[in-house]
């Protein structure tokens, strides 16, 4: 203890012994404050008085400063101007200013929308609308159309008892489309649950959806997950999951991953507006940022978070906004224009690469349908609200009336390929029915080289209890 007063002492000897030439560090700022543009003028006869029992603790000498006017600065040596100095942060430096001012809890104009294509199907004037082929155009609204069908289709097959649970994507087609068609096969795609269209648009066939819906033995992951939760390896697709925003981490060490390799690729995760209130949005975000991995990030704003509304998920103005904060590039675009949604993606993983940088794409959209057939969405939102988006901003309708006005499209086609469609589909359901559901062994196997004792055990107890109560399992279950 004595040894630290001594040295106590000895500083403070030491600053008192500093002589300071000029006014004091309180009467210095305050004349920097009342004439910040220029040094203060005293009469003639003005005495400042030096102060020399006064520590110099907040010397420029104390601090990491630099002035942003050196010319000024030694003209002006009885001033300390807020206005020119920076200090030099670990994070970077920063300006410093003599006015408490907090920043505002929301902007005073919000974020503006990027659309191209109006709801008439016509481009909006001075847009810059990116020249799509007619094969990519059409075979967008040939993706939208075939997706809308296979909901239709499916959603039957629930209600009839024929698989257990769906989710649809009625009024999300276009950023489930327009996005996979900007991405090349080599990006990687982290996906939520509504986003089947990416992986239609990659090659998985309408047998292989089928197939996965009814759990059996074709099916790539054995019937031990739920329907609609779809992956493939081979289209690089990874295998949907139903924790809300747990794909949003993993997407990032991916595009980090493909950053290391100097792979032409990126990857790419999509999420609801409920996924930016977890924590893994946040984490995710902030990982890429500062990694600088070169990931997208596409938030379907629909409006609803199950039952959720908006409005009491957040008071920021929405989700790009969370990007900034971030140090994330990022954009709100019209989730039911599915040009723009295809000029953004396109914009966005050429950034994402070139630049190996995050982008996060908010896609302002509406769900039409049901959170999924375990929900009801009559009960906590308007039935006229629902019907007024699904008559007035159907994203399918506009992007047809775009390719009809272009001569790409005719009514012969919209009924051949919506017949087409629905019948691949009724033929899909009748051969997934039929194919054998898996074997009670596959609950056990593909974690564990050689199965442990307890997982042993279990399946022993579970075959033992199935021959004893036949009458309480499925009949198409081979034991």
């Amino acid at each position: 203890m004595a040894l630290r007063m001594r040295k106590s002492v000895n500083f403070i000897n030491r600053l008192l012994s500093s002589r300071i030439q000029s006014p004091g560090v309180l009467m210095q700022t305050h004349l920097a404050s009342s004439r910040p543009n220029h040094c203060p003028i005293l009469p003639a006869s003005t005495t400042v008085p030096s102060l020399p029992s006064q520590p110099a603790l907040c010397s420029p000498h104390h601090l990491r400063l630099e002035s942003t006017d050196a010319g000024r600065q030694s003209d002006c040596s009885n001033e300390i101007g807020d206005f020119d100095q920076k200090m030099d942060f670990p994070g970077g430096k920063i300006a410093f200013t003599s006015k408490m001012k907090f920043i505002p809890e929301s902007l005073e104009e919000r974020i503006h929308c990027y659309r191209v294509i109006n709801e008439e199907g016509r481009p909006i004037a001075h847009s810059n609308l990116t020249e799509i082929s007619e094969e990519v155009a059409v075979g967008m609204y040939t993706g939208m159309v075939t997706l809308q069908v296979m909901d239709t289709i499916f959603y039957e097959a629930q209600r009839q008892g024929r698989i257990s649970f769906y989710v649809t994507t009625v009024g999300e087609e276009a950023i489930n489309i327009a996005s996979a068609a900007a991405l090349t096969a080599h990006d990687l795609v982290f996906p939520q649950y509504r986003e089947p269209g990416v992986l239609l648009w990659r090659g998985f066939t309408l047998q292989e959806f089928a197939h996965q819906l009814f759990g059996n033995q074709a099916d790539y992951g054995k019937g031990r997950q739920m329907p609609v939760h779809y992956g493939s390896k081979k289209l690089n697709y990874f295998t949907v999951s139903s924790t809300i925003a747990t794909q949003l981490p993993p997407a990032v060490g991916a595009a980090y991953s493909l950053k290391m390799d100097k792979q032409d690729a990126c990857s790419i995760t999509y999420f609801g507006d409920g996924g930016s209130s977890e924590g893994d949005f946040h984490a995710a975000l902030n990982f890429a940022a500062v990694m600088e991995a070169p990931v997208i990030f596409i938030c379907r704003n629909n409006g609803w978070a199950i039952s959720t509304p908006s409005s009491d998920q957040f008071r920021s103005d929405g989700i790009a906004i969370r990007g900034q904060a971030y140090g994330v590039k990022s954009i709100r675009v019209d989730g039911n224009d599915a040009v723009a949604m295809y000029n953004t993606v396109c914009a966005a993983r050429e950034m994402a690469i070139n630049e190996q940088k995050p982008i996060l794409i908010e896609a302002m959209t509406y769900r039409v349908g049901h959170h999924s057939t375990s929900d009801d969405s009559t009960k906590y939102r308007p039935a006229d609200e629902i019907e007024r988006w699904r008559t007035e901003s159907d994203p399918v309708t506009r992007h047809r009336k775009w390719i009809e006005s272009n001569g790409w499209w005719s009514r012969t086609a919209e009924s051949e390929l919506r017949s087409s469609v629905r019948q691949q589909l009724l033929h899909a359901i009748q051969v997934a029915e039929k194919v054998e559901k898996p074997s009670i062994a596959d609950l056990f196997t593909d974690v564990y080289d050689v199965p442990p004792l307890n997982l042993q055990e279990q399946e022993k107890l579970i075959r033992e209890t199935i021959k004893r109560h036949p009458q309480d399992y499925p009949k198409d279950v081979p034991v």
